[in-house]
């Protein structure tokens, strides 16, 4: 026996957002041009579905009650996503493939998108659906057809592609280094150790392999992303240990300098991955084309980037 779906019709879930606007069935009505009975009817049986009553009656005046106030929000959302889906269906028209790409933010902003300059002229019927890395299961639970991560080279069910390994140098404001050089990489601790919460590690290993220990390795304030981190040593906050290709840029701007000369290669690489099943599929086969080809090509301005 199947399980019961508790799937309300779109037309109910426009009236009641309609009515929640105008605290009217009336009102609702002349807008959705449906009768005030017809209304009334879809609200009736969105609350028995819900088993909730969504509006009551005060002095006369139609409220939202707490569950109604609730339910709204839900609704807005799904109605917004309805209508955008729609919207971009017409505006590309029936033969184009939407490809939902993740990739961590800063990965995301300073390395993927100037490589995707000049994807729409090759590529016109394929629209590009970029977003941050939600989860490492993003691919296995359809969220998106290709994801870019950084790790070890397998995944259960996927397909990965080696990209480039990356190494990490210790970067802060120019502002930020004492009159006297460094005599050894502790003493970077003064200027603060900014931590990446993706990479707690970072700090102790990078003074492990020099042979040198300190108890700050792990103290200092933690950012999210690598790009707050690099915001945070630009503007005189510490020291950053970062990806050196996410901060070319900065190192030739002179906006960031290395604070100790060692970099240290890191033990596992970004991949750009895909699930076994889709392996066959064109338009990710042509993202996959794309990125092999422009991998070397380097990181610029993404002004006039036609997607």
């Amino acid at each position: 026996m199947l399980n019961k779906r508790y799937l309300p019709s779109i037309t109910a879930l426009q009236c009641f957002e309609a009515v929640t606007r105008h605290l009217s069935f009336t009102r609702a009505a002349q807008e959705l041009h449906l009768t005030q009975s017809a209304v009334s009817k879809q609200v009736a049986q969105l609350e028995e579905l819900l088993q909730h009553l969504l509006f009551r009656r005060v002095r006369r005046r139609l409220q939202l009650t707490p569950a109604g106030d609730l339910y709204l929000v839900e609704v807005r959302k799904i109605l917004t996503q309805v209508e955008m889906s729609t919207h971009t269906l017409r505006s590309y028209g029936g033969e184009t493939e939407v490809l939902r790409v993740s990739t961590p933010s800063t990965f995301g902003a300073r390395w993927l998108v100037p490589r995707l300059k000049g994807w729409r002229l090759r590529h016109p019927h394929i629209h590009l659906d970029v977003c941050n890395e939600q989860s490492a299961d993003a691919l296995l639970q359809g969220h998106s057809d290709l994801a870019f991560y950084f790790g070890q080279g397998s995944r259960p069910g996927t397909e990965c592609v080696k990209l480039f390994g990356e190494e990490l140098v210790a970067v802060c404001a120019p502002s930020s280094l004492p009159h006297q050089p460094f005599t050894d990489p502790t003493q970077l601790t003064d200027l603060v150790l900014l931590q990446n919460a993706s990479r707690p590690q970072a700090w102790h290993e990078w003074f492990e392999r020099q042979g040198y220990h300190t108890d700050h390795s792990y103290h200092g304030p933690r950012f999210d992303t690598f790009y707050m981190c690099i915001r945070a040593a630009q503007v005189g906050c510490g020291v950053a240990l970062l990806p050196r290709f996410l901060v070319e840029e900065e190192l030739t701007d002179g906006k960031l300098v290395i604070a100790w000369q060692h970099p240290m290669p890191s033990r596992d690489a970004y991949y750009l991955a895909y699930p076994e099943h889709s392996a066959g599929v064109p338009k990710v086969k042509a993202f996959v084309t794309w990125m092999m080809e422009h991998i070397d090509h380097p990181v610029g301005a993404a002004e006039g980037c036609d997607l």
